[in-house]
């Protein structure tokens, strides 16, 4: 009866011991899978992150980044540099006198057809792209052949993350992301909006990480 006992015991501590090892194996398991799964979902978010993110193209010290060693300047148009549809205006055509005193080359980049890109360039006299298909980064590379710069000394500039900001990404160009001049838009672009409100999210949440890391 003892033996029994005895026996009963240790198969008790031993059933014990084997459910606790496997409670500990499944929480280390979840842990790891948790680490993966917001490792994969912050991979799957970089690649639509801005360099930087700013209230204005008009906020940009293009000075200072001529200083840093920049050269060719990309740019959409559409409320990046003016209203959407509308001609280049006074703050327009005083930036781009400005970066050409400065020594920049600088390049429009549109998705639009020619007929609208003509018409705000009619003012500013730079060279242009139309019909660009960004995201695709063809054009960022052709547009810095064109300018005679490279990946290392070009920034585009633009104000949204699914085209803009992805495609300068791809092309391996610094990307300066702004915010829309104005809210009016096409029903497709208002659609990619909130989409980038979760992107924007994500964005400020890892850069005050970094910032919080440096301190």
């Amino acid at each position: 009866m003892q033996i029994e006992n005895k026996r009963a015991n240790k198969n008790k501590h031993a059933s014990k011991n084997k459910h606790a090892s496997k409670n500990k194996h499944a929480s280390k398991n979840k842990y790891a899978s948790k680490n993966l799964h917001e490792k994969e979902e912050k991979n799957m978010m970089e690649k639509f992150y801005p360099d930087e993110y700013l209230d204005s193209t008009y906020e940009i010290n293009f000075d200072e980044l001529y200083a840093q060693g920049y050269r060719g300047v990309i740019f959409d148009i559409d409320n990046t540099l003016v209203r959407h549809g509308a001609p280049a205006d006074e703050r327009a055509c005083a930036l781009f006198a400005h970066l050409k005193e400065l020594g920049f080359v600088c390049m429009l980049l549109s998705n639009n057809k020619e007929p609208r890109v003509k018409m705000f360039n009619d003012a500013v006299n730079v060279s242009y792209i139309y019909k660009a298909g960004k995201p695709n980064p063809a054009n960022y590379k052709k547009a810095m052949e064109e300018l005679g710069t490279d990946t290392g000394n070009t920034i585009f500039v633009g104000d949204q993350i699914f085209t803009d900001v992805y495609g300068a990404r791809r092309a391996g160009i610094r990307s300066i992301l702004v915010k829309p001049i104005h809210p009016k838009e096409e029903i497709q672009i208002v659609l990619k909006r909130y989409l980038e409100k979760i992107v924007l999210y994500f964005y400020r949440r890892d850069l005050a990480k970094k910032n919080k890391e440096k301190q």
